[in-house]
């Protein structure tokens, strides 16, 4: 495992779902004896912005005729522009 110039580590999944540290969730980074100590903090959930954002754009997508539907991102903003 590597650390990014930013400090930043991937923990992999199967230590995430065996912490169960879903996405959205608090931890808590101490350094004691020579390790650094990564721990869920319990009950501490913040909200997955990103996927508040799916669920919003995925309703948005069932609410537009269905030609619109077939549309990516760019031709609907292409379509609104014009």
């Amino acid at each position: 495992m590597q650390v990014t110039d930013k400090g930043q580590i991937t923990i992999p999944k199967d230590i995430r779902t065996a912490a169960g540290v879903l996405p959205g969730s608090e931890v808590s980074v101490t350094y004691e004896g020579g390790k650094i100590i990564v721990q869920k903090v319990a009950g501490a959930i913040k909200t997955d912005r990103r996927a508040q954002l799916r669920k919003a754009a995925a309703q948005a997508r069932k609410s537009m005729s269905p030609e619109f539907q077939q549309m990516g991102t760019d031709e609907i903003m292409a379509f609104l522009r014009d």
